[in-house]
């Protein structure tokens, strides 16, 4: 019952011969079972074995801790529990996809230090990753600064529920963005990222990917290619999405139709709709006041109190008196 002692092997030595009181030493949990009499030498190269088998055991355990970083914890659970094959192969699902990346990512960064450019990527990715697991999303792929994740496999709450469950976690994004803006001008991000994001629920091929000696779990279809390219066309920090997907979540969420687009493979214009209100003008959404023009670099929180409130206005008027007084 105790976790931190639960991997010890436990091995019965006893007077009960009998196969029932064997089978209850099993069933609660033992190794190994010896009746007496005994015999010295058995009994340590038994155990020496169950210390062996235990240690590498704890091995194995520990190497499947790290791999399982290399893989959504949907399938390395899948995996693990036997219900899912690794093997080439896929099945042709309904699924929601979210597709998104960091506008003028290249631009925005160029200048930075390598050490200070893998900490924003690493804290951007940390932050996006954690709120994809709360809502349930598998996390496909980072390509660069673009992120591709799903809904629908190999989990699925239905096709409606997975859709709204995506377009939460697009929001929730967003209005997280918006909030580490601060955290991230002090490591010298001299222009805020924006991320530009794309949904669209439709059919796709998802499984194993590749060859026998390397398989990548991911989703190819096109329905891929049109959440790629919502998010090429969307608006920063905003949420651009398919019909398909708008009509399954547009009881919960107000939304714009935007100008039909045409995707390569596709003969007809498809219908597009933005989110409307994705950073609302809340207190907690609007905690930080940034400007940056020549001459001038402004980071206030809003949510300053008390002493440290009273001196930030005091400089504030400061630099006005002086900015006038230099006209």
């Amino acid at each position: 019952a105790d976790a931190s002692l639960a991997q010890i092997p436990v091995i019965f030595l006893t007077a009960l011969a009998d196969a029932g009181d064997e089978e209850t030493g099993f069933a609660l949990g033992a190794v190994d079972y010896i009746t007496k009499p005994v015999s010295p030498p058995t009994v340590l190269a038994r155990v020496r074995i169950h210390l062996a088998l235990s240690q590498r055991t704890a091995v194995l355990r520990s190497l499947a801790g790290k791999l399982s970083h290399y893989l959504p914890p949907q399938v390395y659970q899948s995996i693990f529990e036997g219900r899912q094959e690794v093997a080439i192969q896929a099945e042709r699902k309904l699924l929601t996809i979210f597709f998104s990346d960091i506008k003028d990512f290249t631009q925005t960064t160029d200048e930075m230090e390598p050490e200070d450019l893998t900490y924003l990527i690493n804290d951007y990715f940390s932050e996006m990753s954690r709120i994809a697991l709360e809502h349930g999303a598998t996390i496909d792929k980072f390509i660069g600064d673009a992120m591709l994740m799903f809904f629908g496999d190999p989990e699925t709450r239905g096709e409606q529920e997975d859709a709204l469950q995506c377009v939460r976690m697009a929001v929730a994004m967003q209005r997280r963005m918006s909030q580490l803006q601060s955290r991230w001008a002090t490591r010298g991000l001299n222009k805020p990222f924006h991320m530009r994001v794309g949904i669209n629920t439709g059919y796709c091929n998802v499984g194993n990917f590749g060859s026998e000696q390397r398989m990548d779990y991911t989703i190819i279809g096109g329905a891929v290619n049109l959440a790629a390219r919502l998010q090429q066309i969307g608006e920063p920090d905003g949420v651009l999405m398919s019909y398909k997907t708008f009509t399954l979540v547009s009881e919960e969420f107000v939304t714009e139709e935007r100008t039909p687009i045409m995707v390569k493979g596709i003969a007809r214009e498809l219908r597009c709709f933005a989110l409307r209100d994705v950073l609302p003008n809340a207190p907690e959404d609007a905690r930080y006041i940034i400007k940056r023009t020549p001459g001038l670099q402004l980071h206030v929180d809003t949510l300053l109190d008390g002493t440290a409130r009273q001196q930030a206005i005091r400089d504030l008027n400061e630099a006005i008196d002086v900015l006038q007084r230099n006209r």
